[in-house]
């Protein structure tokens, strides 16, 4: 049987110069943390290593940055101050591989902060939604303390616990972080038009959240037979599940589930993956293993970028030299669709910023850490069409992408790439 104490006694095990690990996203343990927080003066050197998490994240700010130390695998914008300023920092790292963090001892953990539902009959507790780099963090963590939430959906697949695992609990019936479906802005619906247009039938589909992955799956609902392995998923794909569109018959591997590492998404979202045997959490070592990835058809992998430069360098993760986001599994998907038979990776972003700047570029800004190589880029979609760099020279490539910038641009990334090469790269008399 699972004994409850107080979130102040919880905390109590955490102790001066110990490496916490925070299981993220919708399972953010916020009560737990808050409790963490109101310590800072009774403790010091405090290191945290997470991916995304959700909340207001007091230990990033004045006065409990003093005591916590932020060192992060990706940056949302409730930590990113902290992560751009001398009170934490980022580890550049595909997602596919933070687990060795844990498994090597490259970064052991002395005390994890997770999230769970009550334990079944059996005194398993579901990790809920999820699972990527917490499970490998599970592994090796000293201590384990958890915040149990009749709110958190009991999903399939690898991440349970057993209450012998946990060291202590704190029972919080309070609601799991929603995001809530989103209308696709004209932009994003005409970008969703044009890279829907690269999905076959029978196609193994990964995606993210927002406006371009929503407007993508907002046009396939006349597709047929498609899968979904993926790192995360929202609420996008409940209407082609429920419409049969996803079936994942023709997947290769885990034919029939829809396999992912983590989900955030509505009430709705949540009442589909509680209980429910056709979704299948893994960690990301595993939804984002290349070799995986590739093994099923047609996997179609569908991702964003901050800036493009005109050879295909593509920059996703910072704003210049300030850290935005993360690699995240950008790369992973994007090498796992090119080697799968029929694959395709896409790069889709609008043409302009909501100020007007051209996110086609003639150099990527100066700090900017190249997310996607060139060499690894193939599609490229935007508003205005979508080009295939694939084969195509530097010329061709600047080329080919400056027929998707926004016409107000056009102009001057021709003259950009006339300075960079000599020659008039709209002349070119190759067909791009």
């Amino acid at each position: 049987m699972l004994h409850y104490t107080t979130a102040e006694e919880a905390v109590a095990l955490v102790t001066s110069g110990s490496r916490m690990f925070f299981q993220g996203a919708a399972m953010t343990p916020n009560k737990l943390i808050r409790a963490l927080c109101n310590r800072y003066n009774e403790l010091e050197n405090i290191e945290i290593v997470q991916m995304h998490t959700e909340g207001e994240a007091l230990y990033t700010q004045p006065p409990y940055c003093e005591t916590f130390r932020i060192n992060s695998f990706f940056v949302g914008g409730n930590v990113r101050p902290a992560v751009n300023s001398s009170y934490g920092d980022y580890i550049p790292v595909f997602l596919s591989e933070i687990h060795l963090f844990f498994r090597r001892n490259i970064l052991p953990v002395d005390v994890a902060f997770i999230q769970v539902s009550p334990p079944d009959q059996h005194g398993y507790c579901s990790l809920g939604t999820s699972v990527d780099v917490t499970l490998p963090a599970l592994s090796v963590a000293k201590k384990v303390i958890a915040q149990v939430n009749p709110n958190v959906p009991k999903t399939h697949g690898d991440g349970i616990i057993h209450i012998n695992q946990i060291d202590a609990a704190i029972f919080a019936d309070e609601p799991i972080h929603c995001t809530e479906l989103t209308e696709p802005s004209a932009i994003e619906k005409r970008i969703g038009y044009h890279v829907a247009g690269l999905v076959e039938d029978g196609a193994t589909l990964q995606m993210g959240i927002g406006g371009i992955p929503n407007g993508v799956l907002s046009q396939l609902g006349n597709h047929k037979r498609l899968g979904v392995h993926t790192e995360m998923f929202s609420d996008g794909i409940l209407p082609l599940v429920e419409s049969g569109v996803i079936t994942g018959e023709e997947k290769n591997i885990k034919r029939g589930k829809l396999v992912t590492c983590f989900a955030v998404g509505s009430p709705a979202l949540y009442r589909f993956l509680d209980d429910n045997p056709v979704v299948h959490f893994k960690e990301a070592a595993y939804t984002n293993d290349t070799a995986i990835i590739r093994k099923n058809p047609k996997v179609t992998a569908i991702n964003s970028a901050i800036e493009i430069d005109l050879t295909g360098q593509v920059c996703a993760d910072t704003i210049g030299a300030r850290q935005y986001s993360g690699v995240g599994g950008q790369m992973d998907f994007i090498r796992g669709a090119s080697l799968s038979e029929g694959g395709k990776a896409i790069i889709a972003l609008p043409s302009m910023t909501a100020k007007n700047i051209s996110k086609i570029v003639p150099y990527l800004k100066q700090g900017a850490g190249v997310t996607t190589t060139r060499a690894h880029v193939h599609y490229v979609a935007t508003e205005y069409g979508v080009v295939d760099l694939f084969g195509k020279n530097l010329k061709e490539r600047a080329k080919s992408l400056i027929s998707i910038a926004h016409p107000d641009h056009r102009e001057e990334l021709e003259k950009a790439a006339f300075e960079r090469f000599g020659s008039n790269v709209v002349a070119c008399t190759r067909n791009t």
